[in-house]
């Protein structure tokens, strides 16, 4: 036995099949998706997008609706991610990560084969079961009852990013108030079920649009799942029509051919493609392929004929793949950008919420002893986004030579608002100065409302601009 069968060999007995760190990779994220609903800190998740009190949670700070403009940030960074991703390694997405892979591998794999028996070998993903015996027809519909159950679960964990999963189960159990939520998770659940139990690995084919997109992504270093023809021949013509069915009529066209044309690559493939036909859009990137020709071949004492590598390596053979290239360095500058202008932008949250609307009369005329006042009235629309009790009050900051000239008329005293509670107050401003001479028009003086709690002024303070309307002067001198 050569030095380089030994070592294959020896190499297979320590190898971890991708399809058991596929398994370890979906059971860490199915974890952390039905765990990090449930975690928060103040009462404040992790994620949660309330449609009911229109308030998005973000590490464990509460942003109001006024402050969505993170939502695009996460849009983009996910998006750009997933495209990134792709660049680099092809559809590790859907192979590693997608919840329709995940799904179809626990009703496949573990349900239909491993714990009723329904199918005969993980390995042989093309041959479905025999349903004209009746015993299979009863694993069937135990099949499905089994996966009804865990999409019931899977669409209440999707769920809990909308719904606080404190407060679900107790809407769950009111139905009739609730009619919105019992109908997302009815339809939620009957798309699951028959996605995953009729469609299948279609959706990835035909529905999934993330397949068409892949192809403008991909570039000559991208990894994926590679067969290499020049160690195991071209199965295929230029026509992709397979000429070749056993490895003795390969041979005769290839004579160093080292395929064995078991086709265990092409049994064990769940979007059910021929990966020596080259790259296919229906690849997933689950590596199964890669499992299969690495246990066949290495029991020959030769490495796979299908890696994990790219087209510059193995097909082209002109070097080494180049991982940070210009394309994988431009994606992660954005993402850095994104990732630090929405922390950055995070950071500015407002712990208190002010509009100020000015009433439609432009002004009026009051008289306090022997002083005459001009009033400008407005509605302050308040809102504490805080988890206390806060005492708010204001000040007016006029322009310069204006000074202390425009007072707070009402409200006299602070106010107190509740936690995420909207406080409408109607404010009187006023000045018993002449602010301006002006004969031809109103004279409309900008201004700063500055808002704060009286309790934390450094921390709970906004300001907001807007305008008092001084009369014309003759009018303001007619006025008795």
């Amino acid at each position: 036995m050569s030095e380089e069968v030994r070592e294959n060999k020896d190499y297979l007995k320590s190898w971890i099949p991708w399809r058991i760190k596929r398994y370890w990779a979906f059971l860490a994220i199915a974890t952390f998706s039905l765990v990090f609903p449930w975690i928060t800190v103040h009462g404040h998740h992790i994620f949660l997008l309330s449609f009911d009190t229109l308030k998005l949670d973000l590490m464990f700070v509460q942003f109001d609706m006024q402050e969505m403009y993170l939502m695009p940030f996460l849009l983009m960074i996910l998006f750009l991610g997933i495209f990134g991703i792709t660049v680099l390694g092809g559809r590790v997405f859907c192979g590693w990560m997608c919840p329709q892979t995940m799904f179809r591998v626990v009703y496949r794999d573990l349900i239909e084969t491993k714990i009723l028996k329904l199918r005969k070998r993980i390995k042989n993903k093309q041959l479905d079961p025999d349903m004209s015996l009746f015993k299979n027809k009863m694993k069937k519909a135990l099949a499905v009852l089994l996966w009804t159950i865990l999409a019931f679960i899977a669409t209440s964990n999707l769920l809990w990013l909308f719904v606080p999963p404190e407060i679900y189960f107790t809407q769950l159990a009111d139905p009739s108030n609730h009619p919105i939520l019992i109908g997302t998770i009815l339809i939620t659940l009957a798309f699951l079920i028959y996605d995953i139990i009729i469609l299948k690995e279609n959706f990835c084919v035909y529905v999934c649009p993330y397949s068409r997109v892949q192809s403008v992504l991909y570039d000559e270093d991208t990894i994926m799942a590679v067969y290499d023809f020049h160690r195991g021949g071209e199965v295929y013509n230029e026509d992709k029509v397979k000429e070749h069915t056993s490895q003795k009529t390969l041979q005769d066209f290839v004579p160093s051919a080292e395929c064995t044309t078991c086709e265990s690559c092409v049994t064990v493939c769940p979007t059910h493609i021929d990966i020596r036909k080259g790259l296919q859009l229906e690849c997933i990137n689950c590596l199964e392929c890669v499992d299969a020709c690495t246990t066949v071949m290495g029991k020959l004492g030769k490495p796979s004929l299908v890696q994990w590598s790219s087209d510059r390596q193995t097909v082209r053979q002109e070097g080494k793949t180049r991982f940070f290239r210009p394309k994988i360095i431009g994606y992660g500058a954005i993402l850095t950008f994104l990732v630090v202008a929405m922390v950055f932008l995070g950071s500015k949250k407002e712990h208190m919420l002010l509009n100020i609307n000015k009433e439609t009369r432009m002004y009026s005329f009051a008289k306090h002893t022997d002083t005459k006042q001009v009033q400008n009235a407005y509605i302050f629309l308040l809102q504490n986004t805080e988890d206390i009790d806060h005492t708010f009050y204001f000040d007016v900051i006029a322009p310069k030579g204006m000074e202390g000239k425009i007072k707070i008329k009402k409200p006299s005293k602070p106010f107190l608002a509740k936690p995420g509670k909207k406080r409408k107050k109607v404010v009187l401003l006023y000045t018993d100065e002449v602010l301006s001479k002006n004969d031809r028009h109103d004279s409309i003086i900008p201004i700063t409302i500055r808002a704060y709690a009286l309790d934390d002024k450094k921390k709970i303070v906004v300001d907001r601009e807007t305008t008092f309307v001084f009369p014309r002067y003759d009018i303001y001198e007619k006025h008795k």
